[in-house]
């Protein structure tokens, strides 16, 4: 059994209280007079008197003090408890609120605030930091077709093959439906439509088995890198307007 600080500090008092009446009994019986000298009716009534002092300080603390001490320890182990439970359930909530329950990539949210954070670093460092739209290509087809089961699916192994072919430092978030976006730092104009390709193949490795046959999926791909004066709003647009120029230009492609 663990004892609180406040019982061990309990425990200490009450073996020093114990220990100074073994004293002055001790010292009593060192200094008693000789035997048939008689002993002072004074030094006795002193001697009960301690001794009652000290059993009542023992029993007192033991049957009073002690309950106290046990009762508050308590009480702050439950507190000490709520709050870790509160703690991590507010943990909890706040990745909630930043990941896609689906795919279990980060949400729009989350990806919003990063892109931010992003331009601001970025401000002041000469590297180049790119973004990449890319939505699947008919995909309310496969929902119509094999319906909305096998859509999330598909959705999942997409996130897994994009999550396989993104580096660490890159955000890769789930933006809603079909739409996926990628903050990609460090990456010049022709290494991030490279990189933009390798998404693109990795999207088109998903295959989903159905009773109805077999499902393959691609995406259209928009990639912008950063002029150094645009706000996220006008970054995103920018690299937005690239991803519907692919889907004009004939879907299942990188547009730059």
């Amino acid at each position: 059994m663990r004892f609180h600080k406040a019982e061990t500090a309990f425990f200490v008092f009450i073996a020093v209280v114990f220990l100074a009446g073994v004293v002055i009994l001790h010292a009593y019986s060192l200094h008693k007079p000789a035997v048939g000298a008689g002993i002072p009716a004074s030094l006795d009534q002193h001697l009960f008197a301690a001794a009652v002092l000290i059993a009542t300080a023992i029993l007192f603390g033991v049957f009073f003090i002690y309950p106290i001490i046990r009762t508050q320890v308590r009480e702050e182990g439950k507190l000490r408890a709520m709050t870790a439970a509160l703690s991590h359930r507010s943990e909890t909530l706040q990745q909630a609120a930043l990941t896609d329950a689906l795919t279990g990539m980060q949400n729009r949210r989350y990806f919003d605030e990063a892109l931010r954070e992003y331009l601001d670093a970025f401000r002041s460092v000469d590297k180049p930091l790119g973004l990449l739209i890319l939505d699947l290509d008919h995909f309310k087809q496969i929902n119509d077709t094999h319906g909305h089961d096998v859509g999330d699916q598909v959705l999942r192994e997409v996130g897994v093959n994009l999550r396989a072919v993104t580096r660490f430092h890159d955000v890769l978030a789930r933006l809603g439906g079909e739409g996926f976006a990628l903050v990609v730092p460090n990456l010049n104009e022709a290494e991030l439509v490279d990189f933009a390709g390798r998404i693109r193949n990795a999207v088109a490795q998903v295959l989903v088995t159905t009773p109805r046959g077999r499902i393959r999926v691609t995406a259209s791909i928009g990639a912008a890198v950063w002029d150094g004066r645009e706000n996220a709003e006008e970054f995103f647009r920018r690299a937005d307007t690239r991803l519907y120029e692919a889907k004009r230009s004939g879907r299942n492609r990188v547009s730059a």
